[in-house]
């Protein structure tokens, strides 16, 4: 058992006094706890916590899930919950290891911040001065998009999740199509959550020190943390143990699926941990850049530059309609907003099957964790509330867990009206215009890429990338459905487009019309 403590933490004079140390090993998990009154609410209670969670964990189907508390430097509670995989024995502890998904971002801007005290690299220098090749389409936005503008989603892009997400593209080559990225507004005149541009951070980072995005995080941050237990790539976790599985439901039945790959955009969001190593990561964070032997890992000028806001931004999750924030903005890869009369930096990871929340409240030396393996489970945000509720002298906790499976009933049945209304709107009665073999080629965009039609009479498949493939059912006229072979992803509608001459000369999928070369 141990106790992490940070010297010199900031508001080190309103430290909790330990007055009791409450300790209680749980399958395999240790539960850390600390009973003191501060600023006059009641003491933290460690095992009212766990049950808490436990029953919270119940009630939305979690799966398995991890929670870690931080305050004034000392891990006051960290603990799984359920199974690392449904329908087999092995329990999640503290130790298990979770994809954190875009929580990753904020360790890239703080990778960015060492540079930035050593001297190489400012938060303002155009990108084009660590990567002269980085191209865009507008040679404005090429010429004046800086490091800071990567890291809080203003650079005036719309979103590009399509070149990465399941598709065999490298990051090299998705560098080099940067030039053919739809502008979504003017540079700096909005915001739209961009893996693309952290990326180009992750470049940048190379750039400037010598060692690839990965080994900077193994090097510069996993080891001095002392984070054994956290992997940079989702490639690095094949073959090792405690390794979580993700979930979701398929056909109405909870089930362990495949991983997705964050790796081509892996300053995006590759990082794999538990939430014993983010505890570290969360009290140094808390701790403005100090760690437990008194160096530091930052300046605390740059770690208070990571939180000030840049970006004024709208609602990001529908929990925000039950917290009614006053304010609402981006620093470098944090959300923040008003809770109770303080500030809140958090930041969610997602990505198939697994969920990840990190939320502070600076101002408390107050942090909490939660990683989880099963798509989309709001849960996260329950806890992460709940510990706020439980430091904060205004007002008696909320029962978060049940207001938010409250809030979030009617939008699952919104979507399935959707989908039912989709289905209505199918024309009965009508065929295809040509024979099925007809529609088998090569479709492709120059920015999205190709989907390969393959069969004949017999039936149609479609593949957009390794993990967007599966068989083709007419639908109606010459719009046909593609549902995936990872029945988690959905399905999608395809329409081939007919040319001048009559020929099959395109394929409409999203919006987009991928094209077939001429005969």
């Amino acid at each position: 058992m141990t106790r992490f403590r940070v010297p010199g933490a900031r508001g080190r004079a309103a430290s909790l006094p330990a007055t009791l140390a409450f300790v209680a090993t749980l399958a395999g998990c240790l539960l850390f706890a600390t009973a003191s009154a501060v600023r006059g609410q009641a003491p933290w209670d460690a095992a009212e916590f766990d049950a808490y969670v436990a029953e919270a964990v119940e009630a939305w189907d979690a799966t398995g899930l991890a929670v870690a508390v931080v305050k004034d430097g000392e891990v006051l509670f960290q603990r799984g919950y359920g199974v690392l995989e449904v329908g087999r024995p092995e329990q999640v502890d503290e130790h298990t290891r979770f994809a954190i998904g875009s929580t990753t971002k904020a360790m890239t801007a703080a990778a960015i911040g060492m540079l930035v005290d050593e001297g190489k690299v400012r938060w303002d220098d155009a990108v084009t001065r660590h990567l002269p090749a980085f191209e865009l389409g507008d040679p404005y936005v090429t010429r004046e998009v800086t490091v800071r503008d990567l890291l809080t989603h203003r650079a005036g892009l719309a979103n590009a999740d399509f070149l990465w997400y399941e598709q065999d593209t490298s990051t090299d080559r998705i560098m080099e199509m940067t030039r053919y990225m739809e502008a979504g507004y003017s540079l700096r005149s909005s915001f739209i959550y961009q893996n693309i541009m952290y990326m180009v951070a992750g470049e940048v980072i190379e750039a400037a020190s010598g060692m690839s995005w990965a080994d900077f995080m193994r090097t510069r941050l996993f080891e001095p943390l002392g984070m054994t237990e956290t992997f940079a790539l989702e490639t690095d976790t094949h073959g090792q143990p405690n390794v979580a599985r993700p979930h979701d439901h398929v056909d109405g039945e909870l089930v362990a699926i495949e991983n997705a790959s964050v790796d081509p955009v892996a300053a995006a969001g590759s990082v794999w941990s538990s939430v014993h190593d983010m505890s570290k990561w969360v009290a140094m964070l808390l701790a403005d850049g100090e760690l437990p032997d008194g160096s530091r890992l930052l300046r605390a000028t740059t770690v208070a530059e990571l939180f000030t806001p840049q970006v004024v931004q709208r609602g990001q999750y529908p929990a925000d309609r039950l917290t009614s924030p006053n304010f609402m903005t981006y620093g470098l890869a944090w959300f923040q907003k008003d809770y109770r009369g303080r500030k809140v930096d958090y930041h969610t990871g997602s990505i198939d099957g697994m969920i990840a929340i990190a939320g502070l409240v600076r101002e408390q030396d107050l942090g909490v964790y939660v990683l989880g393996n099963r798509d989309h489970v709001e849960v996260r945000h329950a806890l992460m509330y709940r510990v706020f509720d439980l430091f904060n002298e205004h007002g008696e906790p909320r029962d978060w867990s049940a207001e938010l499976l409250e809030l979030y009933a009617p939008l699952e049945e919104a979507a399935e009206r959707a989908r039912d209304r989709l289905y209505a709107s199918r024309t009965a009665g009508t065929s295809p215009t040509y024979d099925l073999g007809d529609y088998a080629g090569t479709y492709s965009d120059r920015l999205r890429g190709t989907i390969e039609v393959t069969g004949g009479a017999a039936g149609l498949r479609a593949e957009y990338g390794p993990g967007l493939a599966g068989p083709l059912e007419h639908w109606h006229h010459d719009t046909f459905l593609l549902r995936f072979d990872a029945r988690w992803r959905g399905e999608q509608l395809l329409t081939f487009r007919l040319g001048s001459d009559g020929s099959v000369a395109g394929l409409e999928m999203g919006g987009t019309t991928f094209r077939r070369p001429a005969p």
